[in-house]
């Protein structure tokens, strides 16, 4: 009977593709499978489950299972559900901000940075705040970079600085000030309660108060960073995850040349 009416389903289901009505996939088209997970300040028992299904419900989970439950400690249950979402959203209206730029290759960021600048860009970098995190700046930055994709370091015409982890706005400012920083780039992995927010936000503050935030081009970048986000920040570009050197370099060199035209 199960197996007869999961195939009446998968028939009847529409495997046409609207990019006006997305909805999630699973095993065919528009059947809106969708695998949530999540925690519930509640004791792990019978009423804890039919909880979490009923929540599903309110999120428009259709035929909700919970899939898997277990205590993570005294009155707090974790929960794995299974079910389609009934929601859809159309595609073709999302607008992203994304920062526009053609990637160019060491050699050729080297090379431009000959021609345009005729000098060493310096480069100073770090995961700033509280943040311990350092594989987003370190990928960036140092030499064997990440994924085959070498750091600045490794570029000749970049003099390119790794303060670390845990580096404080203050500490960062003075010694961009000290390095006569071109580039700041800002690592930023920690995100609770927009703790990211607060510590971008606070740089900006510091930069502008010693009157250099226009001379310094400004770059943060992690896991919940937007281009949208840091432009609303007051940062000339951010850059989210699979983010490599190359790409960040591409963008400051031809800002840094396009400031310089402005000039």
């Amino acid at each position: 009977m199960g197996g007869g009416q999961y195939s009446i389903e998968r028939e009847n289901s529409d495997k046409n593709l609207d990019l006006t009505r997305i909805k999630p996939y699973g095993d065919t088209m528009n059947d809106g499978k969708v695998q949530l997970s999540f925690t519930l300040p509640i004791e792990h028992d019978e009423k804890a489950i039919e909880t979490a299904k009923e929540l599903a419900v309110k999120m428009g989970i259709k035929d909700p299972e919970v899939t898997y439950h277990t205590t993570l400690d005294k009155g707090f249950t974790y929960f794995v559900v299974y079910g389609k979402s009934i929601h859809t959203i159309d595609y073709t209206k999302i607008k992203v901000e994304t920062v526009e730029v053609d990637v160019m290759s060491i050699e050729d960021i080297n090379n431009y940075i000959k021609e345009k600048i005729r000098r060493k860009l310096v480069i100073l970098g770090a995961s700033t705040g509280s943040d311990a995190h350092t594989v987003g700046i370190d990928a960036i930055i140092n030499m064997k970079g990440f994924a085959g994709h070498y750091g600045l370091e490794h570029y000749e015409m970049i003099e390119a600085f790794n303060l670390g982890s845990q580096v404080t706005n203050e500490e960062f400012v003075k010694r961009g000030i000290e390095l006569n920083a071109d580039v700041l780039l800002v690592s930023q992995t920690v995100t609770q309660k927009d703790i990211h927010v607060k510590n971008l936000t606070q740089l900006v503050d510091l930069l502008e108060a010693e009157g250099i935030r226009d001379k310094i081009i400004l770059v943060c970048g992690g896991a919940r960073v937007s281009n949208e986000l840091a432009k609303e920040l007051g940062y000339d570009a951010g850059f989210g995850p699979s983010t490599y050197a190359e790409i960040v370099a591409s963008f400051f060199v031809k800002e840094f040349v396009r400031r310089k035209k402005l000039d």
